[in-house]
């Protein structure tokens, strides 16, 4: 049979201005799509369309500006109900009979709800505080916190306790402290490369907060982070030993992801290097398949099972996570998971980005973190067991006014990582799956992963997590409040404009003007 002709278009057009272009081939080894080469004989250089990603790698890179990538104007006949993008996905379908495969989050015109709430400022009555001159507490504690706490000077009952420090009775909980309430997502070595992991670890470290290795293992050289380390325990167990979890500074069960809730992952052999298989402890050059379930998880008494025998493995001494998809009925499952023991829930909504996901789940299914907070927030308040665990959400966070948004809707911290790939110089093309990002974000191929300097990817992250805590100093200062803490759950000082009362109904908050 002869090779089937593609009835796809190019996605972007690759426009080179001859009177800059110096013929340097930069944008020839910069591009890892094969979009340019460069014919000797004629010194010409030339763009095959069809390749490109609009990663804008060769446009960056470029020394003379002679390369403008932009979007391709083709247009289809108006159709109300067959989009572009519906078209070209179909097509796509027809010639390889596959999953269509997808990266980053979900990019749907859904109602972004941060754009919908705004925030309360003091006046006059309830002054502002100048963060400039007074303290500003961003400090926030992970795990579950105690009914009460008795305490008694040290010593007494045995002669002693006269003048000595007071301490708690009953033994506290183990509590994770960062200094910001800011955290970076869980993502997995292979899926990222060596150098974007370590980046974010020596990231979380220098700023005194937290980064996930995701399901894909930990590098023991990354181990002298692990102040800073969350380790996650997935379906596929990659990597998952003894010395794993006590390395880490607290223990996440992975049970579901914003991007792809109810189904598994799975990392292609081609990304499984030498060294990605031993992290992973599965052989170089296979498919790391995570099943959909956990295979010993199939009600809320295995989970606490689980639970539990990661507390006895970690001697009691680290909080455990158990992280889970917004979903339709998200307040009752994390009210369950809370009630089998877990000191932290993590809610990861249709936004959260990913490395691969059928375009079709990306896109279908899950629910906004903002709807899927309030309602888990309220719920647990309501069952009064909110104090029993730490509330972490994560799901397509763009700015530090998102961030602030969460808090008073009941997040403790907020985990992000599409923002954290910006940072450092992705550009969200959604070719993650592919394992040719040309920043050596999510590729394996070593002179590829060399492009990102983990020195200069380091000092963006902090830079992004320094700007970012500033401002919401600011914001806290400008509502008369000197602690995050303060702030959490608090909905009186949100307002919504623009949102049907349903809406509102499900976020706890009131409309503005009243």
């Amino acid at each position: 049979m002869s090779p089937m002709k593609t009835h796809t278009w190019p996605e972007f057009i690759v426009e080179r201005n001859d009177d800059r272009c110096i013929r340097c081939q930069v944008c020839v080894n910069q591009c890892t799509f094969d979009v340019h080469s460069y014919d000797a004989g004629l010194d010409e250089l030339f763009a095959v369309d069809m390749n490109c990603v609009g990663c804008q790698r060769c446009q960056v890179f470029c020394p003379t500006n002679a390369l403008t990538i932009r979007t391709n104007p083709t247009q289809s006949r108006p159709n109300a109900n067959w989009r572009l993008e519906n078209l070209f996905d179909v097509k796509k379908q027809a010639e390889s009979g596959g999953i269509v495969l997808t990266g980053m989050g979900n990019d749907k015109p859904f109602r972004i709800y941060w754009d919908h709430l705004v925030l309360n400022a003091s006046q006059v009555t309830n002054p502002s505080i100048d963060p400039l001159r007074e303290p500003m507490e961003l400090r926030t504690y992970l795990g579950r916190k105690p009914d009460r706490v008795v305490f008694q000077r040290d010593g007494e009952g045995q002669g002693e306790g006269h003048g000595s420090p007071v301490v708690p009775i009953q033994n506290m909980t183990p509590l994770v402290a960062i200094e910001t309430p800011l955290m970076f997502s869980a993502m997995s070595y292979g899926a990222i490369s060596y150098n974007t992991q370590h980046a974010l670890m020596r990231a979380a470290q220098a700023f005194g907060t937290m980064a996930n290795t995701g399901e894909g293992g930990w590098p023991r050289e990354f181990r002298q982070y692990k102040e800073n380390v969350i380790v996650q325990v997935a379906s596929g167990r990659f990597g998952v030993d003894l010395e794993y979890l006590n390395d880490a500074r607290f223990v996440e069960i992975k049970v579901g992801q914003g991007a792809k809730p109810g189904i598994g992952g799975h990392l292609p052999g081609e990304k499984v290097t030498l060294d990605v298989s031993r992290t992973r402890m599965i052989p170089e050059g296979s498919d790391a398949i995570s099943p959909a379930p956990h295979h010993d998880i199939y009600s809320i008494e295995d989970l606490g099972m689980l639970i539990h025998a990661l507390k006895e493995a970690t001697r009691y001494e680290k909080p455990v996570a158990v992280k889970i998809a917004a979903v339709h009925n998200v307040s009752a499952i994390a009210s369950g998971i809370v009630r089998a023991g877990a000191d932290i829930v993590v809610i990861d909504g249709l936004r959260g980005g990913t490395g691969a996901a059928p375009k079709v789940i990306r896109d279908n299914v899950g629910i906004p973190i903002e709807l899927a907070l309030a309602q888990v927030d309220q719920r647990l308040r309501k069952e009064g067991i909110r104090h029993q665990a730490s509330l972490v959400v994560a799901g397509g966070f763009r700015s530090s006014g998102d961030v602030i948004k969460a808090i008073a809707l009941g997040a403790d911290a907020v985990y992000i990582g599409t923002a954290a790939f910006v940072a450092i110089g992705c550009t969200l093309c959604q070719k993650c799956y592919t394992g040719k990002c040309a920043w050596g974000i999510t590729s394996n191929r070593p002179e590829v992963v060399k492009r990102l300097n983990p020195d200069h990817a380091a000092e963006r992250l902090e830079n992004l997590l320094r700007a970012w805590s500033r401002e919401i100093k600011e914001m806290l200062g400008g509502m008369g409040i000197n602690s995050v803490e303060s702030l959490r759950g608090n909905r009186l000082h949100l307002r919504a404009v623009g949102l049907e009362q349903w809406e509102m109904d499900a976020l706890g908050v009131k409309g503005a003007g009243l």
